[in-house]
């Protein structure tokens, strides 16, 4: 059986993803806003390469999402003049010796995968051989700039392999690991107890670093109270639907007030007075008209549809506003910055789902009164899969 699940390919996993939408390294931050703004997709590769003089040397040198550009307008230096940022070339959102992006060939085994995964890496850049011929390709390339999207790289296509197209793949082939996926994800020792929070009524902004941070773990901050009790989450997956006046928000808002401002597909227009007196009062009026800052900015086409996920159950009590026992799946897709949500209790196979019905890297572990008591993520899960599989061929060899 693990050979047979082995047996695949990191190509195999790529069948119908689309191809890479790409950037060069020498473009600006304003252009890498412009081209996210375009696309469909919620991040774009950079690549390091000249189609005009070496074609055969094309490489990905990471990859930039609206939240790397939150993060870095939410900076002192930046938020006083958004505009003037934006010309920053876009490596200063790169960091530095990064491993979250990795090439690999396409026959690179599935185990392989999970151990570059498991050691950091975001997203394996796989090579797509395409029916582009010499003179296609050139015609292709005279097309594009330098800074412009493109989806060609020394004469082939590349896509994205990421860790949720892992656990995918493991859930659709779930009956080989029996009784694994039944098992509680407290007593597979999966529950990480470290994870990043912030209070209630603390300044939004002194969670920036945490923001970025969890961005590169491929979690969420946890938003708590006084007791330790999950109020909600400001995750990248929701920031990824702002705009980049969110950061002005974020600048401005404490944790409390900046989830009602991401939640229910727009802010309320209150909150946003507030956001724009806070500014004031600062005498950055200029500020403000370059973040151009509206109610509007969570856009109703940006925010997912009921038809692309099964209506939650509620997942609110009557007193307080806490989480009551139905909310293991909670209803982020009403109110998109509540926390998912699971208990100790729950099977690995129930937390897969919720994460991957809710496109999210992580699910938050409660206890009965709702405080949370730890986070569970794709590389947790991926960890106990590798060891079941090696355990697994240990038993066929034997």
């Amino acid at each position: 059986m693990a050979a047979h699940l082995l047996a695949h390919e990191v190509a195999d996993l790529c069948l119908g993803k689309p191809p890479l939408r790409s950037l060069s390294v020498s473009s600006t931050i304003g252009e890498a806003l412009a081209s996210l703004k375009s696309c469909e997709e919620n991040c774009i590769s950079v690549w390091d390469c000249d189609h005009f003089k070496n074609v055969d040397n094309c490489i990905c040198v990471g990859k930039i999402c609206m939240v790397d550009i939150i993060c870095f307008l939410c900076r002192k230096e930046n938020v006083n003049s958004p505009s003037l940022a934006l010309k920053s070339p876009v490596t200063v959102l790169l960091p530095k010796d990064s491993v979250l992006v990795r090439h690999v060939q396409p026959s690179t085994s599935l185990l392989e995968a999970i151990d570059l995964i498991l050691q950091g890496a975001q997203n394996l850049v796989v090579p797509i051989e395409t029916r582009f011929s010499g003179s296609s390709r050139r015609k292709l390339l005279q097309k594009s700039s330098p800074t412009k999207s493109c989806t060609l790289h020394n004469g082939r296509e590349f896509r994205w392999l990421t860790q949720e197209d892992v656990i995918r793949y493991f859930l659709s082939s779930i009956g080989f690991f029996s009784p694994l996926p039944t098992a509680s994800i407290d007593a597979l020792g999966i529950i990480s107890t470290e994870f990043l929070s912030i209070g209630y009524h603390s300044s939004a902004s002194s969670a920036t670093e945490a923001i970025y941070r969890s961005l590169v773990d491929q979690t969420s901050v946890a938003i708590v109270d006084d007791d330790g009790v999950l109020i909600g989450e400001i995750s990248p997956f929701t920031l990824s639907y702002c705009g980049e006046t969110v950061a002005a928000a974020i600048t401005t808002l404490t944790a409390g007030e900046l989830l009602a401002y991401i939640d229910c597909g727009g802010p309320p227009e209150d909150i946003v007075r507030v956001v724009k007196e806070r500014f004031k009062e600062r005498n950055l009026e200029g500020t403000l008209e370059e973040f151009e800052i509206d109610p509007s900015d969570i856009s109703s086409n940006s925010s997912l549809s009921d038809e692309e996920f099964p209506s939650p159950t509620s997942s609110r009590s009557s007193s307080g506003g806490r989480y009551s026992k139905s909310s293991s799946y909670s209803a982020r897709m009403v109110r998109r910055a509540e926390a998912i949500v699971c208990y100790p209790g729950s099977s690995l196979v129930a937390v897969m789902v919720q994460a991957i019905a809710h496109r999210v890297n992580y699910v938050w572990v409660i206890e009965e009164d709702c405080s949370v008591v730890g986070i569970v993520t794709f590389a947790n899960m991926l960890e106990v899969f590798r060891d079941q599989l090696e355990s697994m061929m240990l038993g066929h060899f034997d």
